[in-house]
């Protein structure tokens, strides 16, 4: 909520962050200082950005990166503040789907004419770029996605003489077809539930990510595309749908539970879990003796009537109030291009963003990460590009809550949620 209020305002005008003797493209007696804040990441992730910035310096003597990671709990709040402050880094990581709040307040430089100038577009899958453009311009460079996939418990499918789930990503099993499953696998008495659709309920972020993809499964949607409203789109026939059949997971056929012991899925308590392809690591370092293709196996998320994955991660943004924008764009062309997303994914095991890379890997065209890989490029979607993001989320969020947890009716819920939307985004300051 604090997002509009502190970007409100903070256009092109003023100095910026950055120092420098003369201009961006820089001669022998001049030297460009870029500034570069980050969220702080495990140790993969601040090694691989360590190697990038070093390696840009060596490579580029007029200019310097240097680069600022902030913990992650204190990273958004610090960052608004100093756009709101007039003194923003140059270059800044920002999450996908908190641009549409930056770039509508002015704080964000837009690279729709470097990208077409020496971005290679063509490597990067149309709905990825879609998810960094708002109103028309791109506004961030992305570096790598994540997605999710069904996890399913493979002995306990061939106990109950279930046909196991196809692998190719192109071919999901149904939803009406995992509740079937489900049904089978189903045993509270003997601490088994049938599926977690979606990591249970936490923040509203967590929603955005595993929830949305179930209502565009369904054809249903959040807001329209422009971002303004969700009358007409979560209201959509679809869309109710999708809320009453998740709904009913956990309180008509009861396969699934609104609380789980800790690490259900690995330890037999889960049959199937829609998890994400950070979970092949963890349980392979956590749970050495479940092992992936004896104890489970992964497929493609489910569809009902068209397959849809939620994409978008954290991007690399230029300041509009940078001093040397070229030199920034150099920089964030530098680590989000071919050979920069190559050297972080190789160091982070990450997926890139971008086609020519994923190639380059070959753990990422065979099975299993394959799955994550196709569906980021085939079927990934943006969540709502849309300025009210945190305040939108947050409305959607309250509103499977309530109708999943507390029983209440799809209609009233719906009506509620775009009340609020709508009128988070009436009170949006406009440019």
């Amino acid at each position: 909520m604090l997002i509009t209020g502190l970007l409100a305002g903070c256009g092109n005008s003023g100095g910026g962050n950055s120092s420098a003797e003369g201009n961006s493209s820089g001669t022998k007696s001049e030297k460009v200082t870029l500034t570069f804040w980050r969220n702080s990441g495990n140790d993969s992730e601040n090694s691989a950005y360590d190697k990038l910035v070093a390696s840009f310096n060596e490579s580029h003597p007029d200019i310097k990166v240097e680069m600022s990671p902030i913990p992650y709990a204190d990273y958004d709040t610090k960052l608004r503040t100093s756009i709101a402050s007039g003194n923003p880094p140059d270059i800044m990581a920002i999450d996908a789907p908190n641009m549409a709040s930056y770039a509508q307040a002015g704080a964000l430089q837009p690279l729709t004419e470097y990208f077409k100038k020496d971005g290679n577009l063509e490597d990067i899958p149309e709905s990825t770029i879609k998810t960094y453009t708002y109103k028309n311009e791109i506004y961030m460079a992305p570096l790598t996605e994540s997605s999710i996939a069904l996890f399913y418990n493979k002995k306990m499918f061939e106990a109950k003489g279930i046909p196991l789930p196809s692998k190719n990503p192109d071919e999901p099993i149904t939803w009406d077809q995992v509740l079937e499953a489900a049904q089978k696998l189903n045993n509270p008495d003997g601490g088994v539930y049938g599926i977690d659709p979606a990591q249970g309920f936490g923040n509203a972020g967590g929603t955005a990510y595993f929830k949305y993809p179930i209502i565009w499964q369904f054809g249903g949607d959040i807001m329209s595309p422009d971002g303004t409203t969700s009358k007409g789109y979560l209201d959509k026939p679809e869309t109710k749908k999708a809320l009453q059949f998740f709904s009913d997971l956990y309180n008509k056929s009861k396969v699934s539970s609104l609380e789980y012991p800790p690490d259900p899925f690995p330890n037999n308590q889960l049959a199937m879990t829609i998890d994400g392809s950070w979970s092949l690591g963890n349980y392979a370092e956590k749970f050495p003796n479940f092992k992936l293709g004896v104890d489970y196996d992964i497929a493609p998320l489910p569809k009902e009537t068209q397959q849809a994955v939620a994409n978008g991660s954290w991007s690399l943004a230029v300041s509009a109030k940078s001093k040397n924008p070229e030199a920034a764009w150099q920089f964030v062309n530098y680590v989000t291009g071919a050979e920069g997303s190559k050297t972080y994914c190789s160091i982070t095991k990450d997926i890139p963003a971008r086609y020519s890379v994923a190639k380059q890997f070959p753990e990422l065209n065979e099975y299993p990460k394959n799955i994550f890989v196709v569906q980021n490029q085939k079927y990934g979607r943006p969540r709502p590009i849309t300025p009210i993001f945190p305040q939108m989320s947050e409305a959607v969020n309250k509103m499977i809550e309530e109708v999943t947890i507390s029983g209440r009716n799809v209609d009233a819920a719906v009506a509620d949620a775009i009340t609020k939307i709508d009128k988070a985004y009436a009170d949006l300051p406009q440019k």
